[in-house]
């Protein structure tokens, strides 16, 4: 089974060193973080992400200005985004249908199980898929 490239970028460092390890013990997810918005489009365009989790709320550059950013990027323009969030808006994002511009949002905290199966609808691996362990390459 191929491993996935997943980016989180989110100023919260236990936040993301907790979603790292979950992510990385289920040996289907290669995970980078960066904590500082303002270096987020280079460790991006370094580490070539299949998916990106982007927080909503962050000192510096919040993640709309982070999307702008990505979507004029020829290298990361088609890189998937999820936004994370943990405003008020929490219940909203509980629900699938929500979105920001346009994207898919997951409230934090978010239960690892539930964010794998998310990202696993966006990178396009089915239940049948993880039972049998292999997910399409993207």
């Amino acid at each position: 089974m191929a491993t996935k490239r997943i980016l989180i970028i989110d100023d919260e460092a236990g936040f993301t060193n907790l979603v790292k390890l979950n992510l990385e013990q289920t040996r289907r997810f290669v995970v980078g973080v960066v904590n500082e918005s303002v270096d987020a489009m280079a460790v991006a365009e370094e580490f070539k992400p299949q998916l990106i989790l982007l927080d909503v709320m962050m000192p510096g550059k919040d993640g709309g200005e982070l999307l702008a950013e990505l979507e004029v990027n020829e290298q990361l323009k088609n890189v998937p985004v999820l936004f994370l969030t943990a405003s008020t808006m929490n219940q909203l994002a509980r629900a699938e249908q929500a979105a920001v511009q346009g994207r898919p949002v997951i409230a934090k905290p978010v239960l690892p199980q539930e964010l794998i199966r998310r990202l696993d609808e966006v990178l396009g691996c089915s239940i049948f898929d993880r039972l049998l362990n292999w997910c399409k390459k993207t």
